[in-house]
């Protein structure tokens, strides 16, 4: 069996990876500016990077479907296992959950979302200022889990690559690409 993932599931994970970090820090610094023409685009950048992760997801899990990852060591307990499982679980459920609230949150407060100012999407539900707060809070608050789960999921490879000595970490660095 293989011990390596896929170049494309490779770039999928770093290129993800960097545009979270990008969505988490633009976000969180946005929401403090005071209303402005500036504070707008951000918004707008933020709601197009967001559509964008959400196509993304969809084809790496599409990729992860069709090419299986390869196996955890043999030698990691059944519980860290789980764990591991449980995790990316996890992490693909927030990469969903999050643009999606996103996109709920702007239709319930009255702002389409138009990706890359071309293409407008529906609204998914009617404006309605009290439900707009409350996906506010779910945005937030799910953007929030993704920070604990990231930093689990970073502490966890760097426990397998300093403590553990395997190859958990390495496999998914771009330096060892092997076939697509």
């Amino acid at each position: 069996m293989k011990n390596h993932y896929t170049a494309t599931a490779k770039a999928l994970h770093w290129l993800m990876a960097l545009m979270l970090f990008a969505m988490l820090a633009l976000g969180f610094y946005m929401q403090g500016l005071p209303l402005s023409p500036e504070k707008l685009q951000l918004y707008s950048w933020h709601k197009w990077a967001g559509v964008t992760i959400f196509l993304l997801v969809l084809f790496r899990l599409a990729w992860r479907f069709t090419h299986r990852p390869p196996a955890l060591p043999a030698s990691m307990p059944k519980l860290m296992q789980l764990a591991a499982h449980a995790g990316h679980l996890a992490l693909y459920g927030l990469m969903l959950a999050i643009p999606l609230s996103g996109w709920l949150m702007s239709s319930a407060k009255g702002f389409q979302t138009v990706w890359f100012g071309v293409l407008p999407l529906p609204d998914l539900l009617t404006k309605d200022k009290a439900l707009g707060d409350l996906l506010q809070t779910v945005h937030v608050s799910l953007n929030l889990l993704l920070l604990v789960v990231v930093a689990g999921h970073v502490g966890a490879a760097l426990k397998h690559h300093f403590i553990d000595r395997d190859d958990i970490l390495t496999r998914m660095l771009p330096k060892r690409t092997q076939e697509n």
